[in-house]
């Protein structure tokens, strides 16, 4: 079965992403997107919100999304109720990435679901693949944290500023680190301090 480069992506197979018509045109309508979404006034909400909607596979009703924002397709990004994203987030999407809901991004965070070959030979061929991202309900990711392909966030986690997260998190818990790994567990007793530096 001959498959299209686009059916070979969303499939997280190798693909040739920069030399296939179709998905130049989609990256550049969404490029298209974001530089204009960039653009609005940040008081025009309105705007905002249809402009990302138009943009994005499927939103909560309420999110904000700080700008810039820069994103590969769009429509492969789906996030859910109470949605914030801090200045300077970029998604590259070439695979899906899902958020759950009450998800807290601080700046210049990225989210990369795109890879290339470790082989030379291929990655000079213009291959790469993409695996997806998932992150559950109730996570704040830390300033400048880069997520990378295939990773898997549980719910009511905290990544610490500056994170390199290489593989999955699981649920209720501070992780931080390069590579990311898990520090300690959430409990009750975090219910009682607003800010203990992850000690």
């Amino acid at each position: 079965m001959n498959l299209t480069e686009k059916e070979k992506m969303l499939n997280q197979m190798l693909y040739k992403a920069d030399r296939d018509p179709t998905l130049c045109r989609e990256r550049d309508y969404a490029k298209d997107l974001c530089l204009e979404y960039n653009q609005i006034r940040p008081s025009d909400h309105d705007a905002q919100h249809r402009l990302m909607r138009e943009l994005l596979g499927k939103t909560g009703q309420h999110f904000t999304i700080t700008a810039p924002f820069w994103c590969d397709y769009g429509y492969n990004i789906e996030i859910g109720e109470n949605f914030y994203a801090n200045h300077n987030t970029v998604m590259l999407d070439c695979a899906r990435i899902c958020f759950g809901d009450n998800v807290f991004i601080a700046p210049n965070c990225g989210f990369h679901t795109a890879g290339h070959p470790i082989d030379y030979e291929r990655r000079n061929q213009g291959l790469e693949y993409g695996h997806s991202i998932t992150v559950g309900d109730n996570v704040w990711i830390g300033a400048a944290v880069q997520v990378l392909p295939g990773v898997s966030i549980g719910s009511n986690v905290v990544i610490g500023s500056g994170s390199i997260v290489v593989k999955d998190i699981p649920d209720n818990c501070v992780a931080l680190g390069n590579p990311c790994r898990v520090l300690r567990e959430i409990t009750d007793a975090d219910k009682l301090t607003s800010w203990n530096r992850f000690e």
